[in-house]
């Protein structure tokens, strides 16, 4: 491998970093529209392994949206993240797969009575997540014109607890 192909490699890699971090980003802000320009125009996300929908990323993103909305504070962490760059002879190609494990805490949204001592999420003090499950996602991307973007996205739960 040339010091052209790894560098290029190691930029691809960046690259697709940049985007599974900023897919756990959007979800976690609520920035539907950041997540939905992370996806190729025909991407989908899967997230039936969580006990959720499959659609179009347009469609998820809706769905997303309003079940998010039981739980205003959250934060995935995508860890362990295994990227493979199709080959192409010693050349990276335009495609990629990552399996990355992730753990994502989140606090249910609470009417609780106002003061110092108010028990309200994402505040100091805050109360223990309600609700934390982990797994593994599955992405494939496509180097487009514009960078790289998730083509689809699959969430394997492997547990999650609830108080």
């Amino acid at each position: 491998m040339t010091q052209r192909v790894a560098l290029a490699t190691v930029m691809d890699r960046l690259a697709i970093d940049a985007v599974i971090t900023g897919y756990a980003v959007a979800v976690d802000d609520g920035a539907w529209s950041d997540y939905g320009a992370l996806f190729t125009p025909d991407g989908r996300a899967d997230y039936r392994g969580a006990g959720g929908m499959e659609g179009p990323a347009d469609e998820v993103a809706r769905w997303l949206e309003e079940t998010m909305r039981l739980f205003p504070v959250r934060q995935h962490l995508i860890v362990n993240r295994r990227i493979d760059l199709e080959d192409l002879g010693g050349y990276t190609g335009d495609w990629a797969e990552v399996r990355a494990d992730y753990l994502n805490p989140m606090c249910l949204a609470r009417r609780t009575a106002s003061g110092p001592d108010a028990d309200t999420p994402g505040k100091a003090g805050a109360a223990t997540p309600d609700f934390v499950t982990g797994g593994r996602y599955t992405f494939a991307l496509h180097r487009a014109e514009a960078g790289w973007l998730i083509r689809t996205v699959t969430v394997h739960e492997k547990w999650r607890r609830t108080p």
